[in-house]
């Protein structure tokens, strides 16, 4: 099979409200033109289009086809769409490529968080005979996580602080984080034991990135992010029924993608917990550098956050600051489904 390379990636900037609706349609419109003017494509060379976004969150049937209205549908387009983080959208356009269908593919995802309770409808992904009718929220699951990592001694508060002040330290270079700078550390308790800083805010945003064989690649960037590992797998969405400080299926699918000798990683971990448990999952050693745009906590668009992690680790490789590095996405409660991609530039 022949190789597949991220050339092109943008990203709109994280904010806690948009003025625009909820198809994602004046977000994603500059993004695109940014895309486009990066690489210097246009429309008619993009072969194949998939986009990750959710009907359930924007709150109305179809809205990822009123998006298409930013692609620009006339002439027809070869379009798809996943109802979940767009990083699924990129597994699907790279094994699109793969097997020869299409040479060149642009994904893309958006989420308008703040257009309705996010916490609460979060709540509605649980089971819905035995847990969803009890209501209990993303953030308050995540503290329960929380709290039996720190009464089993994986991790300490300060483990968590020190998280977060480092992920708002490097948020400071990002132009598109929500959020940043230096951290106050007596910042308000959400869910014990998580305080604000522990928590990814709620992000409007969107971001899209170009994929095209590796041949085509070197003729539109000197650096091609070419993908030399890709999996995803998922845990148990029984929540009772799983070591929720844990990782199995992290574990997996950065086995299978070959997460090894990894110089930057792009965690997609929207609490500061979760990184410790991913780090621990994909074997990082302490050398690798962590989410240096500032990650998830900097800035959290739903169905875009995983997208956004491919994208930063790939321009990590465009820029020439690292040879080889990793994507983590993550979709479902606490960890429940989790994608690995390993990029690294081939001489």
């Amino acid at each position: 099979m022949r190789n597949v390379a991220v050339v092109g990636f943008a990203q709109s900037p994280s904010v806690r409200s948009t003025e625009g609706t909820t198809n994602g349609v004046e977000m994603l419109v500059p993004v695109l033109s940014d895309l486009f003017g990066q690489t210097g494509l246009t429309k008619s060379d993009i072969d194949f289009w998939c986009s990750g976004s959710s009907d359930y969150l924007a709150g109305r049937a179809f809205s990822f086809i009123a998006a298409v209205d930013a692609l620009g549908a006339f002439p027809p387009i070869n379009e798809s769409h996943v109802e979940c983080d767009a990083a699924w959208a990129v597994y699907e356009a790279w094994i699109k490529i793969l097997t020869g269908e299409v040479d060149t593919a642009l994904v893309y995802g958006f989420g308008k968080s703040s257009a309705g309770e996010l916490r609460r409808v979060l709540s509605l992904q649980l089971d819905p005979y035995t847990v969803a009718p009890l209501w209990p929220d993303s953030i308050s699951l995540a503290a329960m996580q929380a709290r039996l990592g720190l009464e089993a001694g994986r991790w300490t508060e300060d483990d968590m602080m020190a998280i977060a002040a480092r992920s708002l330290s490097d948020a400071t270079a990002n132009p598109y984080a929500q959020r940043s700078g230096q951290l106050v550390t007596d910042a308000p308790m959400i869910a014990d034991p998580l305080r604000s800083y522990d928590v990814a805010p709620i992000s409007d945003g969107a971001a899209a990135l170009i994929l095209t064989t590796e041949a085509r690649a070197r003729d539109l960037v000197a650096r091609p992010a070419v993908i030399s590992g890709f999996d995803h797998r998922v845990d148990s969405a029984v929540l009772g029924a799983r070591d929720l400080t844990t990782s199995p299926s992290t574990h997996a699918a950065g086995q299978a993608a070959g997460a090894r000798d990894i110089e930057v990683a792009e965690l997609h971990a929207p609490f500061t917990h979760q990184e410790i448990i991913l780090r621990e999952a994909l074997q990082l050693s302490d050398t690798v550098r962590i989410n240096p745009s500032g990650g998830p906590l900097a800035g959290n668009p739903m169905f875009a956050g995983g997208l956004i992690r491919i994208g930063e680790a790939a321009a990590r490789i465009h820029s020439g600051d690292a040879s080889r590095v990793l994507a983590h996405a993550t979709s479902g409660p606490l960890l429940q489904q989790n994608l690995v991609a390993v990029m690294e530039a081939q001489s």
